[in-house]
């Protein structure tokens, strides 16, 4: 299943990148994902599918085509997702295509009730690249999605990346080719979840040095209701 889902999205076009399986995407087209801030399409909260994403910690699952990349998760509540973006995650380096999830990503708790985009850009040898959603922003922490496992190549760890970075704040997004960071924070056994979803198969949850308190409570919240226990 998983060599046939990397095999359509190959399919899908000469340069295949990656795919936002959750939270949908407002749209995705291979050949325009260099387009910031997201993948060549513009948000409209009036008729966009807004997915709900818990505060406290909610999935982010991608279907990726590069076997490496360091990724982006951004967050801003402006409607036409023109810039005030607040990174909600450490940048994260993975290794290894096909399914990548995080499946702990928090925002903060100031924002719960709003509607906001949600932005991941990878930085990739093609180049940067761009997918968002629209998300209605709701309290409490997820579990585990079906939408959220890894392929068994997979591992992840945090790095630092000068590209991505820019474009936190009201940086301008680039369609340019960015070199990847370095990585910081190794985790040679990268932490999973439980694996007590319909697929069996949990996410790579990282720890960020950068996450709100509230994200850091969140996740702590979320370890002892799965059984995790964090170092």
């Amino acid at each position: 299943m998983q060599l046939l889902a990397v095999s359509l999205l190959l399919a899908a076009g000469v340069r295949a990148h990656f795919k936002l399986n959750f939270p949908a995407s407002i749209g995705f087209d291979d050949d325009a994902q260099h387009d910031g801030p997201c993948g060549g399409f513009t948000p409209d909260f009036s008729k966009n599918n807004a997915t709900d994403f818990f505060a406290g910690g909610d999935n982010v699952a991608t279907l990726t085509t590069h076997s490496q990349g360091n990724w982006l998760y951004r967050l801003t509540v402006d409607p036409a997702a023109s810039g005030n973006w607040t990174q909600i995650f450490a940048i994260v380096q993975q290794n290894g295509l096909g399914d990548f999830c995080e499946p702990l990503i928090a925002v903060p708790a100031s924002l719960i009730g709003q509607k906001a985009v949600l932005g991941v850009v990878a930085n990739t040898p093609d180049g940067i690249l761009y997918q968002c959603a629209v998300v209605n922003l709701v309290s409490g922490t997820s579990a585990v999605r079906p939408e959220c496992h890894n392929a068994s190549s997979v591992a992840a760890q945090f790095s630092t990346d000068a590209a991505l970075a820019a474009l936190v704040g009201d940086g301008s997004d680039s369609n340019t080719t960015a070199t990847g960071g370095s990585a910081t924070h190794s985790h040679t056994e990268p932490t999973t979840t439980p694996t007590s979803t319909p697929n069996g198969n949990a996410g790579i949850s990282l720890r960020s040095p950068q996450v709100a308190l509230t994200a850091v409570l969140g996740v702590i919240i979320a370890g002892m209701v799965h059984g995790v226990l964090w170092d």
